[in-house]
C-alpha cells in the first residue's frame, strides 16, 4: 500500500478519533520540555493534517546518529517562514508544492535559500501533483536535496530520507564551522600581529585564542625560556588570564604544581592534553622556546584541540621575532644610553640627564598624540641630542662662568657637529637623531642656532627635545648656575611661550608637568 492511500484512510480514521492524534507541538513545545540541541528538527510544512499525523507516526520513535526526532508543524509557507526564522536549528524539512497557492512550497524553497540565507537545512519538497512541478525542471531549478511524489513516499523511504538528511546537515555544519574557525583563526592572528609591544601581545595573543576556542578556561600561561651562548638560562613570565589576573608577576606567582607541569614541558620537549589542561611546547629557536598552559573548566573537543595547536604554533614562532626584536631594540636603547651617559660625564653633568629626557620626551610626545613609532624612536634617540659635544675642547666645556664671544661660537657648533655624525647612518633611529642634535636649539621665533629657523619649520622632534632639554637643565645644578625650582621652571616656560618653544607645546608642558617632574625624582641628579 502507498503512503498516498494510507494518507487517506489515515484522515477518515484520525477524523473519529482525535483523542489519538493530536496536532503536532510547534515552536513554543518542546519533547518532554527537553534542551532543543538534544534532537534533530525537522519541519514538516503541509496544508493536508493526515501528512502531519502520519509523518509524526512514522518518524515518532526514530533516532538518528544518537539523537531523537522532534517535529514542527506548519500548514503554509507563511507558518513555515515563522518558524523558520525562530531560533530553532532546523535540520530538513519536508515541504508541499501545493499550498496556499500552487507553487507556494517553491516560493518557500527561494525564500529559504535567497532571503533567510540558510544553505545547511536539507530541503524534500513532497507533492501529490507532480504535473505542476514536473521533477526535472524543479531539481534543476530550485536549490533542494530530494523531490518526492507522496504517491512513492512509503515509511522506509521516508525514514531513509530522513537518514540521509540529517547526515548532510551534519556534514554542512561541520564544514560551516571548519570555516568559521578558520576565519576566526585568520581575524585572531591579524589583530594580534597589530600589537607590537612584547606584553601587550602576549596578552592579546591568550585572549584571542580564548574567543577563538570559545573556551570559558580558568587558567592560561605563556612561560619563555631561553638559554645563552654561556648556557645561562632564563625564563620569562610573558602573560596570563584567567583566575590568576591579567598582569603577569613573576615566575613565583604560579602556583607550584602548574610550574611543575610547565617546567616538565620544558625538560621533555612535548604537548600534552587532557580532560584538565592543554600544554603546548614550541621550539622557536636552537636558544628559545616557549610554554603555553590552559586550564579547563571543561574539556575543549578534538577539532578545538587541532585548531588550538595551530594558532599556538604560529602565535609563538611570532612572539619569538618580537622577543627578539625587542631584545635587539633594547640592546640599541643600552648602548646609546652609554654613549649619552659618556658625553654628560665628559661635560661634568649627571649621565641620569639623558634618562630623564628620553623618558619626558617620550611622555610629551605621547600627549600630543603621536604614533607609536615615532614616540619610540624620539625615546631611543634622544640621549644623542648632544652628541656633538665631543667635539668641544674641555677648556671650554668645563669652564666656570660666562664664555666670551669666539667660545660661544664655538660651543654652538656642537648642533651642527652632531648633526653631522648622526647623518652618516640611513637608519631612521638615526636620522631622526641627526635632527635632535642639530636643531635643538632652535627657538620658535627664529631666534635660535644653528640655521635660525622658525616656526614649524623646526622638526617637531627637535621641538619637543628643545622645551625638555631646558626643564631638565634648569631643575639641575650646572657649572654656571644652581638648579632652579619647580616653580621657577614653569614660569619660565610660561614665559617663553611663542618665543623659544611652540605655543601649543608649553601648553602640553603645563598639563603635564607634574607628570615630568615625577621623572626627575624617580631619576634624580
Amino acid at each position: 500500500m502507498n503512503m498516498f492511500i494510507l494518507y487517506k484512510l489515515l484522515s477518515i480514521w484520525i477524523s473519529m478519533n482525535k483523542f489519538v492524534f493530536q496536532p503536532v507541538s510547534q515552536v513554543s513545545d518542546a519533547v518532554n520540555d527537553q534542551p532543543v540541541k538534544r534532537y534533530w528538527h525537522i519541519l514538516v510544512v503541509d496544508d493536508d493534517q493526515a501528512v502531519h499525523d502520519v509523518t509524526h507516526l512514522i518518524l515518532a520513535d526514530l533516532e538518528v546518529l544518537g539523537r531523537k526526532i522532534q517535529l514542527h508543524s506548519a500548514y503554509s509557507a507563511a507558518q513555515a517562514k515563522s518558524l523558520l526564522e525562530s531560533e530553532i536549528p532546523f535540520a530538513m524539512t519536508f515541504v508541499d508544492v501545493v499550498m496556499e497557492s500552487d507553487d507556494a512550497g517553491l516560493q518557500l524553497v527561494t525564500w529559504i535559500r535567497e532571503v533567510l540565507k540558510n544553505i545547511s537545512i536539507r530541503i524534500i519538497l513532497r507533492t501529490g501533483q507532480a504535473g505542476l512541478a514536473p521533477e526535472e525542471q524543479v531539481i534543476s531549478q530550485y536549490d533542494i536535496n530530494d523531490y518526492k511524489a507522496k504517491t512513492e513516499l512509503t515509511a522506509t523511504k521516508m525514514i531513509t530520507s530522513v537518514y540521509a538528511g540529517i547526515r548532510g546537515f551534519r556534514d554542512i555544519k561541520t564544514i560551516l564551522k571548519s570555516q568559521n574557525a578558520f576565519q576566526r583563526l585568520i581575524t585572531s592572528s591579524t589583530n594580534v600581529l597589530k600589537v607590537t609591544q612584547l606584553a601587550d601581545f602576549a596578552t592579546a595573543a591568550l585572549n584571542n585564542l580564548l574567543t577563538l576556542m570559545k573556551l570559558e578556561s580558568s587558567a592560561v600561561y605563556i612561560v619563555r625560556q631561553e638559554t645563552d651562548f654561556y648556557d645561562d638560562c632564563q625564563e620569562t613570565y610573558l602573560a596570563c588570564t584567567g583566575r590568576f589576573g591579567e598582569t603577569p608577576q613573576s615566575l613565583d606567582s604560579i602556583p607550584d604544581n602548574v610550574n611543575d607541569k610547565i617546567q616538565q614541558a620544558f625538560a621533555n620537549k612535548d604537548n600534552k592534553f587532557n580532560q584538565e589542561h592543554f600544554i603546548g611546547f614550541y621550539q622557536a629557536s636552537a636558544e628559545a622556546s616557549s610554554v603555553l598552559y590552559i586550564e579547563f573548566d571543561y574539556a575543549p573537543t578534538h577539532f578545538k584541540r587541532g585548531l588550538m595547536e595551530m594558532y599556538a604554533t604560529n602565535i609563538a614562532l611570532t612572539l619569538e621575532s618580537l622577543v627578539q626584536q625587542q631584545q635587539t631594540h633594547k640592546s640599541q636603547r643600552e648602548l646609546l644610553y652609554i654613549v649619552g651617559d659618556a658625553i654628560e660625564a665628559r661635560s661634568k653633568e649627571t649621565g641620569l640627564h639623558v634618562k630623564r629626557v628620553s623618558l619626558m620626551c617620550e611622555l610629551l610626545a605621547v600627549s600630543l598624540g603621536l604614533p607609536h613609532s615615532f614616540v619610540q624612536a624620539l625615546k631611543v634617540a634622544a640621549p644623542l641630542h648632544d652628541i656633538g659635544k665631543v667635539a668641544i675642547p674641555d677648556n671650554i666645556l668645563h669652564k666656570q662662568g660666562t664664555l666670551n664671544s669666539g667660545e660661544w661660537e664655538l660651543m654652538k657648533s656642537h648642533a651642527a657637529v652632531g648633526g653631522t655624525l648622526l647623518d652618516k647612518s640611513n637608519l631612521p633611529v638615526a636620522k631622526l637623531g641627526s635632527r635632535l642634535a642639530r636643531y635643538h636649539h632652535e627657538n620658535w621665533d627664529g631666534s635660535g642656532y644653528p640655521e635660525g629657523l622658525s616656526d614649524t619649520n623646526i622638526p617637531l622632534e627637535a621641538r619637543i627635545m628643545s622645551i625638555i632639554d631646558v626643564i631638565d637643565a634648569l631643575g639641575s645644578n650646572r657649572s654656571y648656575k644652581d638648579a632652579w625650582s619647580c616653580e621657577q621652571i614653569l614660569a619660565y616656560i610660561k614665559d617663553q611661550k611663542g618665543k623659544k618653544f611652540e605655543p601649543l607645546l608649553v601648553d602640553k608642558t603645563v598639563e603635564n608637568f607634574d607628570a615630568l617632574m615625577k621623572i626627575r625624582q624617580e631619576y634624580p641628579d
